[in-house]
């Protein structure tokens, strides 16, 4: 529309009339290149590309969930190989946890102006070299620190590997591109941990952290060959993304992404126990109820994804209210071997669904403050993990294990009010505020 008082515009000819549909214009460059060939190819291609480089971020975060979580396995081991009492050697699980927790966030604030795609090599390649020291290591003071270094380097490679994925699909993909690094980290729970634990029960346990050391190599390379540069999340310096974070919505799916993984370790932490001592499993039979409950969460994972495209926020309230449901079901039939293992299989299939659906919706809500808040997600996460594991013990100490599915419910409802005002709030601010360094805006919830 003309400014007032400005002359008017000229009258414009007619555009002419479209040509008809001749197929595709033939390129007119020399010989094949970028945008030659029919449009479908030249679509197809960026596609094909991003589909390699997901598959390279799941490989990578399979990687590191095995590192994670394998220590668990071979305890024993390493008590047994550095003369150090079982308890003590148990705090490197604890190391990794505060690693992640403080860490990662102090990771991602150091490398918040870097490439996404350089963070993502040089996460892999000191998630490597910690592994590799630790399998040289010789005292458990060495070990200790090395936990620590690699926890927050995986927190760092979380944070970094979703908003990657993220940045790499359209955004109706966005969900089911979380979920590949999600999936990764979930199927290293099913085939992972595992096989490296038998691996450090049958050799020398340092060999499990070289052999991680080595795929974590693998994975390197993969990603200089396989992963384009990708664009951030976020946008601004570390104060400005920070802005972003510490606003009301940011910090709402934050805060429920501890009580919600908190709920679910509080039972989780202590389920072998529980089938043993409730549902009367033998100790050969756990372990098939945990690779249910390990399959099912692979499953999961992807379809919480997919389910994450439509709408994160309704997969969010629709996986939360079924999981609290299917916790207090597994406090009734825990007696009962076969609807127990169905409770186990939901358990796996709607707690592992969340997971996708919430780190897209953390990283939505902070708008431009997001490469901060991916990683901040996976440190809310793990900080849920320890609480739960310490109200487990706690609970456990006092009432026994019985009741531990109905107060893992009673956490994870708390959630639910929480998980409907996150379905319905907007991000706040805009990429250009963040660079301006202005203050976020006020946050609108719609119905």
């Amino acid at each position: 529309m003309p400014e007032a008082g400005a002359p008017p515009s000229p009258p414009q000819a007619p555009a002419p009339a479209p040509a008809p549909d001749s197929g595709p214009v033939p390129d007119s460059g020399p010989g094949p290149g970028p945008g030659s060939g029919p449009g479908p190819d030249r679509a197809r291609a960026p596609r094909e590309r991003g589909a390699r480089a997901l598959a390279v971020l799941g490989l990578s975060a399979f990687v590191v969930g095995t590192a994670e979580f394998v220590v668990v396995g071979v305890l024993d081991r390493i008590s047994a190989g550095l003369r150090v009492p079982v308890s003590t050697v148990g705090l490197l699980v604890t190391a990794y946890a505060l690693g992640v927790c403080v860490g990662g966030p102090a990771l991602t604030a150091l490398t918040i102006r870097l490439d996404r795609r350089f963070l993502l090599c040089m996460a892999l390649a000191l998630y490597a070299l910690a592994n590799a020291m630790a399998a040289v290591a010789t005292g458990f003071a060495l070990l200790l620190a090395v936990r620590a270094v690699a926890g927050a380097v995986h927190g760092l490679f979380v944070g970094v590997a979703s908003a990657a994925a993220a940045s790499l699909v359209s955004r109706e993909r966005k969900g089911t591109a979380v979920a590949v690094v999600f999936g990764g980290i979930a199927a290293a729970n099913l085939l992972g941990v595992p096989l490296a634990t038998y691996a450090g029960h049958v050799l020398p346990w340092q060999s499990v952290f070289a052999g991680i050391a080595v795929l974590g190599c693998v994975a390197l390379g993969l990603t200089l060959a396989v992963v384009p540069p990708v664009t951030g999340t976020g946008h601004g310096a570390l104060r400005a993304q920070t802005r972003y974070v510490l606003t009301r919505p940011a910090l709402l799916a934050l805060g429920t992404a501890v009580l919600l993984f908190c709920g679910q370790f509080t039972v989780f932490t202590l389920l072998g126990t529980y089938l043993q001592r409730i549902t009367g499993v033998s100790g050969t039979q756990v372990g098939i109820f945990l690779l249910v409950f390990g399959a099912a969460g692979t499953v999961g994972t992807m379809l919480g994804g997919r389910l994450a495209d439509r709408d994160p926020g309704t997969t969010l309230v629709v996986a939360g209210a079924v999981l609290v449901v299917d916790l207090v079901v597994l406090f009734l039939v825990g007696p009962h071997p076969v609807p127990a293992a169905v409770a186990v299989a939901a358990f796996g299939l709607f707690g592992f669904g969340l997971a996708p659906a919430l780190q897209l919706r953390t990283i939505e809500l902070a708008g431009p403050g997001g490469d901060l808040a991916s990683t901040l997600g996976a440190s809310a996460g793990n900080a849920g993990i320890a609480a739960g594991s310490a109200v487990a013990g706690w609970f456990a100490a006092r009432y026994g294990v019985g009741g531990l599915p109905l107060t893992a419910a009673g956490i994870c409802a708390v959630t639910l009010p929480l998980l409907w005002v996150l379905r319905r709030m907007k991000p706040v601010g805009t990429a250009a505020d963040a660079s301006a360094g202005s203050t976020p805006e006020a946050v609108a919830v719609t119905g």
